[in-house]
């Protein structure tokens, strides 16, 4: 650094010229008067004692003329004061340097000349739990770091092999020169390496890739040729190459997102809800929708909602499917949930996502016989856990809807149940059973329900939990070793009703059903019939 008398514009003033540094400018910025020439391509300050004075204070090592430092007092002009700011090399403090991977880690006491100088260095953050300033290892920095520090650097480590983070849970160790490619469930390469220029580059320009900045690694969809795309450009780089395939046991399922597990969780916004509201979207409906919407926007935390777009909507979906392994009927409702934020709430067209809806698995439910129902309800003591019991079997009646019945929806002279506001918001008559008139009306004085048929402490309306506690514990009482619950009831309403040879119309109608289709399926898990046809295998000769 240099200084030396200069005149601009008839005015005398002090030029002060040194190579580019922004610290440096900064701190010849605290002078007053302090200014740019783009003429002269140099800085320049007051030809005056106190200017001066101010300059050799912040800058000790300055070199200048004697005609300079000769400034008379009598034309010093007034300046306000201002702190001391130690150079970095004229007070001895030790500085820890350590290099992990893509971090640089600086150690050292508090200075702000230090402190601005590590700023200006890009994305340089202050970590508190360690209590040091990380640096990336961009290519130049360890050079800029050196230089400016110089002899106060008293620990310089530089790890050729570190820890990096390959899943949620674990880690490994891996080389400064190497390339570690992983090829996970979800059918995407993970790529993990120090900082290379040249890689990141060629990543950016394949489809999908995708950034995790909490762990530091690309990702990219599976394929052999972008896998050997990646390899031919990592070899040209020098790096060596480390190839894995991930495995995931059965039991290690991917659990759903929480709440607890995001630091800045996003609540549905308000629009979403609203929207539901409007369209009178049933309650029940609206808890699963806000659920799977906060689940999709939680999972892009850190993206805006509005746009995310459907490559990104995409790899949610086949998380769900690959990572999570959630139910086809899972699916299909996250798909809803999302194309109804995008569709309706926005008001944005109707979207496709080439993602494949997958198929409603076939799977039968178990049905009871009639001895093993007899001998459930005969075993329940307690007049209100009975009546519950009969009049969900008696009546074919969902969970849901058992709960909401009133004392007037019982009709005793007709032998009908009404069934309001049910599944698809539709009102619908069922049957009343003549056995289980009676048991209502002694349950009925003995607890003396006030508006809803079934009522908890104080009056309040039962809840589905309690429902599903006093039917599971029947069952186990009667000693049913099938998987069953409280709508196992409902399937044995149908599936009997069926065997007794109603009209399967009839079924539909009192099961509720848009379409006939879903009654059909208690064609396949009725046993009518089985005694007349003959095994193949008894009319063989063995």
């Amino acid at each position: 650094m240099k200084a030396s008398k200069i005149e601009i514009n008839g005015e005398n003033r002090i030029k002060v010229e040194f190579p580019y540094n922004q610290v440096l400018a900064s701190l010849l910025k605290q002078i007053p008067g302090a200014k740019w020439s783009t003429a002269i391509k140099a800085w320049h300050i007051s030809y005056s004692k106190a200017a001066f004075d101010q300059l050799k204070k912040l800058f000790p090592e300055i070199e200048y003329p004697n005609k300079v430092s000769e400034v008379k007092a009598e034309k010093a002009i007034s300046a306000p004061s201002v702190p001391e700011i130690v150079q970095p090399n004229s007070q001895r403090k030790d500085v820890s340097v350590e290099v992990i991977g893509r971090s640089i880690i600086l150690k050292l006491p508090k200075n702000q000349l230090d402190i601005h100088f590590i700023k200006t260095l890009r994305y340089s953050r202050w970590d508190g739990k360690q209590f040091s300033w990380v640096v990336p290892n961009y290519p130049g920095n360890l050079d800029l770091i050196k230089e400016y520090f110089n002899l106060r650097i008293k620990n310089l480590l530089v790890h050729e092999v570190f820890d990096v983070k390959t899943s949620a849970d674990s880690q490994r160790k891996i080389k400064a020169n190497q390339l570690l490619i992983i090829k996970t469930v979800a059918g995407r390469l993970k790529l993990i390496f120090g900082f290379n220029k040249e890689l990141s580059y060629h990543i950016k320009t394949m489809p999908f890739n995708s950034w995790d900045s909490n762990n530091k690694w690309w990702s990219i969809p599976y394929s052999e040729k972008f896998l050997n795309e990646i390899k031919t450009k990592a070899l040209a780089q020098g790096l060596e190459i480390v190839y894995e395939e991930e495995v995931i046991r059965k039991e290690d399922k991917v659990k759903r997102i929480s709440r607890f597990d995001i630091p800045n969780y996003r609540n549905c916004p308000d629009e979403y809800l609203r929207k539901l509201q409007e369209l009178r979207y049933t309650k029940k409906t609206i808890k699963v929708y806000l659920c799977m919407f906060e689940e999709f926007i939680n999972y892009y935390n850190t993206h805006d909602i509005i746009k995310i777009g459907d490559n990104l909507i995409i790899a949610f979906l086949q998380y769900l499917v690959i990572d999570r392994k959630v139910s086809p009927s899972y699916q299909n409702q996250s798909i809803n949930a999302i194309k109804f934020y995008y569709e309706r709430v926005m008001g944005g067209q109707r979207k496709f996502y080439f993602l494949d809806r997958p198929l409603k698995s076939f799977n039968l439910a178990n049905v009871l016989n009639l001895d093993e129902i007899s001998k459930t309800i005969s075993l329940v003591k307690n007049i209100k856990h009975k009546a519950i019991i009969m009049i969900t079997y008696g009546g074919g009646l969902r969970l849901s809807e058992v709960i909401n019945l009133k004392i007037k929806d019982i009709d005793s002279k007709r032998m009908q149940i009404f069934v309001r506001q049910a599944k698809g918001r539709k009102d619908r008559y069922t049957l009343l059973s003549k056995k289980v008139v009676p048991v209502l009306r002694e349950y009925y004085k003995e607890y003396k329900p006030k508006e809803w048929l079934f009522e908890g402490i104080k009056g309040i309306q039962y809840s589905e939990s309690s429902v599903y506690t006093i039917v599971t514990k029947a069952f186990d009482r009667a000693g049913i070793t099938k998987k069953a619950s409280t709508h196992t009831l409902r399937h044995c309403f149908a599936t009997h009703l069926l065997e007794n040879g109603t009209d399967i119309r009839y079924i539909q109608m009192l099961m509720g059903h848009a379409s006939i289709k879903t009654t059909e399926i208690y064609t396949h898990m009725t046993t009518k019939g089985f005694d007349k046809i003959e095994n193949p295998l008894d009319g063989l000769e063995i």
